[in-house]
């Protein structure tokens, strides 16, 4: 999750200079954007690939253990659901943020 988060603050990073390019060149407002994009993509597949190694490692220790109680199993999928969870919001976030942008670049060179 530490990537993830690692990921968001990328995102939040680049929002904030693509915001402060907006009345700047296009090639540096569309290098920002696309930066968002990546690393708002990035962060989805890191938590997918988290929460996919999480779930080889709970289904090994499973079959180690034999039979355990339907609660326990679906509390740990709970919990392994988190990642992919906050990977989406910065997916999102990211997405929002270039769109809200691209938006408010068209409205300045439009004026």
């Amino acid at each position: 999750m530490t990537l993830v988060l690692i990921c968001f603050l990328i995102v939040i990073f680049f929002a904030i200079k693509a915001f402060n390019s907006l009345k700047g060149s296009e090639a540096v407002f569309q290098k920002n954007k696309k930066l968002i994009n990546h690393a708002a993509i990035l962060g989805l597949v890191i938590s997918l690939m988290n929460s996919l190694m999480g779930l080889i490692g709970a289904f090994d220790a499973i079959e180690a253990a034999g039979d355990i109680s339907p609660s326990l199993l679906a509390g740990g999928l709970k919990i392994t659901l988190l990642s992919p969870l906050f990977g989406l919001l910065v997916l999102i976030c990211g997405f929002t943020a270039s769109f809200i942008l691209t938006v408010m670049r068209r409205a300045e060179v439009e004026s």
